[in-house]
């Protein structure tokens, strides 16, 4: 692959150039169809939303909240709220509106907050964000000095407008500073970046097309933009990095590049493979919109795994002998001033070798004490309570939680299947309820056959006492009203399908884990032909992700950093460990098929493991810088998921490659010794030779 790529150079860039003008064309021409797709089968928040909707019942669809606040009484503005809600009754994806002035429930005690419900015709994923819009600008059309109004809900937090890339263009120079820092060279730092860059052009209208076939959530295009970068420029990098140490050698810059792409093109492929592997795990988990996240992101990863093993060998064809001059002109004033490159690394490994055991478990106590938060995390989703101080959702929010209290933005809808008397009954057992506030009126259906009945927490959605509310409804309080009046009784709504979403997620999770650390291990078991290098790539990697988790928790749970308590995003650990389980085994399998290299050629264990750290330690800790960098500048994000993704990914990265890479591994290696390549005879003759290294290296 890497020779017809050097052969044919200008073909394979023209035919990059082509297949991404090409993709970008037609997903501007087409535009993308993102959808949300939190349906979850089996629960009984989407039973209730079925049953709402085979009905007719308005509370099928999603609300909006016009909010609205005069320190003078609210009915001093009747004169121009009334109008403007005619007005938005009129317009496209509202299904009815609700006005303060005939529900005396919607006006505060003090009369100085009211709001105004806004039932769209489906729900948040299903109604344009340009309706959504409209409907916001039409509200606060009518502010005044004295009159404030702000739109709460989910559609309208949807309907702002999102902040601009400013992550990703911090993560782009960031990488280029790193880059240029390890090569001396804007020339050669640019290559793997242009990679990269390239790549993710192509993921993301690919991804825009497929969003047309395809259940695609709207926040997948920055997660796409993230992992496009960091998994590109690392594997851009590692490539590159192992073409440079061919040229210091003494080969051509055809032989370097063909050599390159076959140690390290071997190794970014089984990479590429891993997270791929890890990531269509996310697909058995069920749930329609991380099964299209999944997909994205592999998809992405398979682009860029294709592009540094095409696009890059071909940019090293044409620019070979300029860098090969540059590469070699550094190295010969390095020998001048006495420096040999790896040093550092190979004094490093001296030191963990001297004292494995007390390396070990200092980096293992470590990597325990940050995992231990973990323990205690909360998945949930999160509300308006997380959004900036600025947007109008925020302020709808605070208003509501202001007049009418804090679980007033996270009503339970209570669905009775049965007839008024028994909505009544059911009604009256709620409102006694403790952590109940209120229980509003019961709502018919169209058809009378259900009763609608809104249940207001004393806690705020996230909090824990609301999560234990919907549980304590659901087990304690509807089965006997159920055995009373003969009706079924469901608690559904938005707040309790997030809590279903989180619960089924956390369920599946454990399989989901089984299913991929197996997979990857068998991988690597067929690579190295040993049982214990699988054994500790999988117990290394998973205790770097949750120690990750643990810092994720501390911060954005327990609002450590100044970030804003609050439960963590359903989907970050399912996220987080399929694509860092998939990039460790990238470091992984770059580092020990060094060392395994070493091992063949001396047979000295503790040579190898020197001469591997050394040939590889620097460019491991570039690539994790970078990723690092990219995955951090995420953080400076307004989307509570994106920082919380983005943090979690950074310090998984910075743990694998500082604590587990530099410290564990080498220290482990050296405790295993030979043993380390062990494989049981029987299970070696049974098994198919597959390596990642070059031919005449294992």
């Amino acid at each position: 692959m890497a020779g017809w790529a050097q052969r044919h150079r200008w073909a394979a860039i023209v035919l990059w150039l082509a297949v991404v003008a090409a993709i970008t064309l037609g997903s501007t021409a087409l535009g993308s169809a993102y959808r949300n797709d939190f349906s979850l089968p089996g629960t009984d928040s989407q039973t209730a939303t079925d049953l709402f909707k085979r009905h007719g019942s308005d509370q099928a669809g999603d609300s909006v909240e016009i909010v609205f606040k005069d320190t003078a009484g609210v009915e001093n503005a009747k004169d121009s709220v009334e109008p403007m809600l005619a007005e938005v009754k009129r317009m496209a994806g509202v299904a009815d509106v609700r006005s303060p002035f005939t529900d005396a429930s919607a006006v505060s005690k003090d009369g100085t907050i009211a709001y105004a419900s806004v039932t769209l015709d489906g729900k948040t994923e299903e109604v344009p964000k340009e309706d959504v819009a409209r409907i916001i600008d039409t509200a606060q059309g009518i502010a005044t000095e004295h009159l404030q109004v702000e739109v709460g809900g989910e559609a309208a937090r949807n309907a702002e407008d999102k902040a601009g890339p400013t992550a990703e263009l911090a993560g782009i120079v960031a990488a280029l500073v790193i880059l240029v820092l390890l090569f001396g060279s804007l020339l050669a730092a640019s290559l793997p970046l242009i990679t990269a860059l390239f790549a993710v052009g192509g993921a993301i209208g690919l991804i825009a097309l497929a969003s047309h076939l395809f259940t695609v959530a709207d926040f997948t295009p920055p997660i796409l933009m993230l992992v496009g970068l960091g998994v590109g420029v690392d594997y851009a990098l590692l490539i590159f990095y192992r073409y440079r140490h061919e040229l210091l050698a003494g080969a051509t810059p055809a032989q370097a590049g063909r050599t390159a792409l076959d140690s390290a093109g071997r190794t970014v492929f089984f990479a590429g493979c891993t997270v791929i592997v890890a990531l269509l795990g996310l697909v058995a988990l069920g749930l329609g919109s991380l099964q299209g996240i999944a997909l994205a992101v592999a998809v992405t990863v398979l682009i860029t795994m294709a592009a540094s093993l095409v696009l890059l060998p071909a940019l090293l064809a044409l620019s070979g002998r300029r860098i090969q001059r540059h590469v070699l002109a550094r190295q010969a004033k390095a020998t001048r001033k006495g420096r040999t490159e790896g040093n550092g690394w190979r004094a490093m490994a001296r030191a963990v070798q001297r004292r494995p055991i007390p390396t070990l478990l200092a980096g293992v106590i470590a990597l325990l004490a940050l995992s231990a938060p973990a323990l205690g995390m909360r998945l949930g989703f999160a509300d308006s309570g997380n959004d900036p101080q600025e947007t109008t959702s925020r302020h709808a929010y605070d208003l509501l939680a202001e007049g009418f209290g804090p679980g007033f933005n996270g009503p339970l809808i209570v669905l009775v299947k049965g007839d008024r008397e028994a909505g009544e009954a059911v009604r009256a057992k709620l409102a006694d309820t403790d952590g109940v506030a209120e229980a509003s009126p019961v709502m018919p259906s169209e058809d009378g056959a259900l009763s609608t009945v809104f249940v207001y927490p004393t806690t705020s959605p996230q909090a824990e006492g609301t999560v234990d509310l919907v549980r304590h409804l659901r087990d304690d309080v509807a089965p006997p009203l159920e055995h009373a009046t003969g009706a079924e009784v469901l608690v559904g709504g938005a707040t309790a399908a997030s809590q279903d979403v989180s619960d089924v997620l956390a369920d599946r999770l454990p399989l989901f884990i089984a299913v991929v650390v197996g997979v990857s291990s068998l991988l690597l078991l067929l690579v190295f032909r040993s049982v214990w290098i699988p054994v500790k790539a999988a117990v290394l990697n998973l205790l770097s992700i949750s120690a990750a988790l643990g810092v994720i928790t501390l911060v954005f749970q327990h609002g450590w950093l100044g970030a804003q308590p609050g439960p963590i995003e359903a989907f970050i650990p399912a996220l987080i460990f399929a694509i860092v389980f998939g990039l460790s085994m990238d470091y992984e399998v770059f580092l020990v098929s060094r060392i395994h290299e070493e091992w063949i050629r001396t047979k000295d264990h503790s040579l190898a493991v020197r001469e591997g750290l050394a040939s590889t330690g620097k460019v491991i800790t570039a690539a994790a810088a970078i990723m690092m960098f990219v995955f951090g500048a995420f953080v400076l994000s307004d989307d509570r998921m994106l920082q919380q993704f983005g943090m979690g990914l950074a310090v998984a990265i910075l743990l694998d490659a500082v604590v587990i890479r530099c410290l564990i591994v080498p220290a482990v290696l050296q405790l295993l010794g030979t043993s380390a390549w062990w494989l049981p005879a029987p299970l070696a003759r049974r098994l198919p030779k597959v390596s990642v290294e070059r031919p005449g290296h294992g």
